[in-house]
């Protein structure tokens, strides 16, 4: 899939890898709707912990200032996958996906083309985010069985590792249920010869459950050679008592689809929906097993979670003449430890944990063959207390050693990175809450950034280092709450495929000094009994620091981007209606800010549902308005733009689920 990135956003015929997917104070202007409340009239806001610790959270005590996307949530707005459920009720920014399958690349703090490699995805605490330049794939959760997904903005790399820069999304699945058993049965069909099918059945009996899952999917899209086929299977086997718990997860995917190509502005004029390349395809198989097991031993917690993933990705470029075929595989062990210990007004939580890496690559394609690994130990350590049950502090610190090397010998390299991060938070208020966050986060170069660069033979990329400054507040409770950030990053080395290197020829490079710095606010409000209004607003300002491009935008990066929702639930029936404004933005190649930026552009979508006792009926639309518009476009030369991907036109779907 890298492979076939870098063909499709760039076209010719050399085998190239590119990378992927890449002030002012707090102002007291809160939501009418929230200062409305008196705190003695509304209960306070609830607890919240600095940030995830690595181990099951209470749902009602979330990360800092995180977003939280619930079961109920993804099933009223009738969500089909985790990456629509994101973009859609999350407020996340994502482009049209470049191939078939709905794997959207995501973008939290203004990352542009790399956004993806700048955030780091898990499935309960296993990274599906890895070392190769792809977008994860999220499509391939099953989508019954998660119980919330849980978004925090900002550096996070003492937990999380590489990558954690812009933030962290973790996908929690249900956990089980003793002596319960309930299924569900999805059929959709659409425009655009879309058809679905979906069945998930759990069983739970007193100390044991199995979960199981089947999805089925087809669309031809709205773009010629677009069409995909996803099919995924799901398993998990779990044993539990009430100290104790211990599963195994299966999942398979199978993917093919076509790669329709990018357009020139006058194919785009002239026709959005042809493709350029009509015959190109790829495919992938993706499986992975994990292990995981929680302990208590009085108030000590472990946990662990060994997982094995294989994956091959294939791509066929009939337009140039060219194949490939790449075998992932990767196996992960995160074990580690938790003591909560309590005395009075204080609680202090300490965790200790290791996490262990081994990942390698092999490429056989038609214009040669390659193979990569990498191998990384990393040990961190992270403390917060409580006082007083409305004030908290967090510290913590990670050292990750790894190994970077190409089976051709052209590098081979063993290097240290460390990241650590200050964290606190206070509520001055029963309904106001502050909360303050710096320290220094990180990404290493993937192989494929290695593999294609203008370095001399044996220099590899430098780790990218980012340092975090963070503050915000959250006002509110559960009906009425508003939440504002404002951020900083000042990347050094930042990982990008920089077109101008290499004499013009582009090649992936460390960029001079970076800044992404703005702002956030999100809010949500129950306006009536049946009514509810969300809304996620995002400004940033990305740009060069430093060198010849001082005080440059960054590339494919919208200044601003606005989501808004409005549900209303009464009895049997229930609507839900979205609207989403993304400001204009850079080419991909406009390092230079010469060339003219892409329009902005406005969707809407809706749906309406009905339930009839275990039925529910539904109708979607998605880009109600048929605007036609990009948020990809890779190059401009001498005015004339090329490297388009156009955005879906209007497109409906009929839903009918059963509940058993």
């Amino acid at each position: 899939m890298h492979i076939a990135y870098f063909r499709a956003c760039h076209g010719g015929p050399r085998p190239r890898f590119a990378l992927r997917a890449g002030s002012a104070l707090i102002l007291a202007a809160l939501a009418h709707t929230a200062l409305a409340a008196r705190p003695d009239a509304d209960p306070p806001l609830s607890a919240v912990v600095v940030s995830a610790s690595r181990f099951p959270n209470d749902p009602a005590f979330p990360p800092v200032a995180a977003t939280v996307i619930t079961a109920e949530q993804i099933r009223a707005a009738g969500i089909g996958d985790a990456n629509e459920a994101i973009r859609k009720l999350g407020g996340v920014y994502g482009r049209q996906s470049l191939a078939g399958p709905r794997d959207f690349p995501l973008d939290l703090r203004g990352f542009g083309a790399n956004g993806d490699q700048n955030m780091v995805v898990l499935v309960d605490g296993v990274r599906i985010s890895e070392n190769e330049l792809t977008t994860p794939l999220l499509s391939s959760i099953p989508i019954e069985t998660i119980e919330r997904i849980e978004i925090v903005r900002g550096g996070s790399s003492v937990l999380y590792g590489s990558g954690a820069t812009g933030g962290v999304i973790q996908i929690i699945t249900r956990r089980p249920q003793a002596s319960a058993a309930h299924g569900t049965v999805v059929a959709e069909v659409g425009s655009n010869g879309q058809r679905a099918g979906r069945a998930a059945v759990s069983r739970g009996w007193e100390n044991m459950s199995i979960d199981a899952s089947y999805a089925r999917s087809h669309a031809d899209n709205w773009r010629d050679n677009s069409r995909a086929n996803q099919e995924n299977t799901s398993t998990t086997v779990q044993w539990f008592a009430s100290d104790w718990r211990f599963g195994l997860r299966a999942n398979l995917s199978r993917a093919d689809f076509g790669l329709p190509g990018s357009l020139s502005q006058a194919q785009y004029e002239a026709n959005p929906r042809q493709s350029s390349n009509p015959l190109d395809h790829g495919s992938y198989d993706n499986d992975s097993i994990t292990a995981f097991l929680e302990r208590r031993f009085g108030d000590v917690d472990l946990a662990a979670e060994l997982s094995h993933r294989e994956k091959i990705s294939r791509s066929t470029y009939v337009s140039s003449g060219s194949s490939a075929q790449t075998n992932v595989r990767v196996t992960q062990f995160s074990p580690r430890l938790r003591q909560v210990l309590q005395s009075g007004l204080w609680k202090n939580e300490a965790i200790v944990g290791v996490d262990l890496s081994e990942w390698s690559s092999a490429t056989n394609a038609s214009y040669g063959n390659s193979d990569a690994a990498q191998h990384s130990k990393a040990l961190y350590l992270r403390d917060e207390i409580e006082f007083d049950h409305n004030a908290r502090l967090a510290a913590g610190v990670r050292r990750e050693q790894f190994t970077q090397l190409s089976g051709s010998g052209a590098y081979d390299r063993s290097s240290a990175v460390n990241a650590w991060d200050l964290q606190a938070s206070y509520a001055p208020l029963p309904l106001l809450r502050g909360f303050i966050k710096t320290g220094q986060s990180y990404r290493l170069a993937t192989a494929d950034e290695n593999g294609f660069t203008a370095l001399p033979a044996g220099v590899v990329l430098k780790p990218q280092v980012s340092h975090d400054l963070e503050l915000g507040a959250t006002l509110g409770n559960a009906a009425r709450q508003v939440t504002l950030r404002w951020f900083r990053h000042r990347v050094r080395d930042e990982l990008y495929y920089d077109p101008t290197a290499n004499g013009g020829f582009g090649a992936n490079s460390n960029l001079a000094p970076t800044r992404h710095q703005g702002v956030e606010l999100e809010g949500r409000v129950q306006l009536t009994e049946t009514l509810r209004a969300s809304a996620t607003y995002q400004h940033v300002n990305a740009r060069f620091d430093a060198g010849d491009n001082s005080g440059k935008q960054l590339a494919l990066v919208p200044a601003n981007t606005l989501s808004a929702r409005l549900n209303w639930t009464s009895g049997q029936q229930s609507a839900e209606m979205g609207a989403r404004w993304v400001d204009r933005q850079r080419m991909g190649n406009d390092f230079a800010n010469t060339c003219a930026r892409m329009p902005s552009f406005t969707t809407f979508d809706a749906r309406y549902a009905l339930r009839v006792s275990a039925w529910e009926f539904a109708l979607t639309g998605t880009n109600l308005a048929d605007r036609k518009y990009y948020s990809q476009a890779y190059d401009c030369s001498g005015g004339a733009v090329s490297g388009i991907y156009p955005e879906d036109g209007r497109a409906v779907k009929f839903t009918a689920r059963y509940d058993f």
